[in-house]
């Protein structure tokens, strides 16, 4: 297992990011200037002084139930009706691709996503020697037609890992093709695995239902965070899924860390009881578009004519093709 570990090109991304001399467009680091600092102080000073110590007291794997039970309710705003036996706290969706990959891939395993996709889960993922089946995409998402002929060739997929809203390619998946996927995926007895980070970062265009809300065979597994939304710093996620994976989540997360932080699990709910978190969503909102508008217009005005790029409604990412000859990983490594 030790020799699948190998350096992270996420890593090598994000320690980019301290050197003060750039600035790095390469990894999806939130504002910090919008974390609700002051906000989040009058959440510590509360939980300490009503709950001190049970917050910093050993919780429950599951995690915080009054967090779960808000969570439920931010969930049920975007059509996904579940309950808090369905939802688990991780140590922010990271851990929940890690645990992902220890429930269900076992060595030559096969994984169905979208071509590119996320870096972190192909690391997640590739730990347990999963082999990857990519399908290609346009600009409305994964290409349904596509992905049939993979579930064809590989009836033996363990799962299909999708980022529907803002992918890192800045696209997003059209509500036709959510409906498809559902329908594929029962039709091929397959999972799904709908990774949503950045879906509440909508700043354009009308939203979406996430894949997880179509779900009547209870084979969508949800995951998310507040990362883009509250604090990274928290490294505070969650999986919505059937009560049969949540009590395998819960037993491989025991064994990996007993729970997530229970007082920063207890400082994000005192936040969303004491503060307005959608009224803060839109602050980010707002950020993030005229970001996307000054980036787009610089593309235009410096930019090689001769380069593509991704318009996106929402998210944190513009995606940026370079003509083929062009060596990306060269040009990063000599920045």
């Amino acid at each position: 297992m030790s020799s699948q570990v190998k350096a992270s090109a996420t890593r090598e991304i994000l320690k980019v990011t301290e050197r003060p001399e750039v600035i790095s467009f390469a990894g999806g680091l939130p504002a910090p200037e919008l974390f609700p600092v002051e906000g989040i102080r009058e959440a510590c000073d509360a939980v300490l002084k009503e709950s001190g110590a049970a917050a910093l007291q050993y919780s429950t794997t599951e995690g915080y139930v009054p967090l779960r039970e808000a969570i439920c309710g931010r969930m049920k705003a975007i059509g996904i009706d579940t309950s808090v036996d369905h939802v688990m706290i991780t140590s922010g969706s990271q851990q929940g691709l890690d645990l992902t990959g220890k429930l269900f891939i076992d060595e030559g395993d096969t994984v169905i996503c979208e071509s590119p996709t996320y870096l972190a889960a192909l690391n997640a993922f590739k730990i347990y020697r999963a082999n990857f089946v990519e399908v290609a995409m346009d600009d409305d998402g994964m290409i349904m037609e596509e992905l049939e002929k993979a579930l064809q060739a590989h009836p033996e997929a363990k799962f299909i890992y999708t980022i529907p809203d803002f992918h890192p390619t800045g696209r997003t998946m059209k509500l036709e093709r959510r409906r498809k996927m559902i329908e594929l995926a029962n039709q091929y007895d397959v999972l799904i695995i709908e990774d949503n980070p950045y879906g509440a970062i909508r700043f354009a265009g009308e939203s979406l239902p996430p894949l997880k809300s179509f779900d009547t065979e209870g084979r969508v597994i949800y995951l998310s965070t507040f990362s883009k939304i509250l604090a990274p710093g928290f490294r505070l996620g969650w999986i919505c899924a059937d009560s049969v994976f949540i009590e395998k989540y819960v037993a491989f997360k025991q064994s990996a860390d007993l729970h997530t932080d229970s007082f920063a699990q207890r400082v994000a709910e005192k936040y969303m009881e004491l503060f307005d978190l959608e009224a803060h969503i839109q602050k980010i909102k707002a950020v993030y578009k005229e970001r996307r508008e000054i980036m787009i217009q610089c593309i235009h005005d410096f930019f090689p004519k001769n380069i593509k790029h991704s318009t996106p409604d929402g998210g944190l990412f513009i995606w940026v093709e370079l003509p083929e000859n062009i060596d990306t990983q060269e040009v990063f490594m000599n920045v």
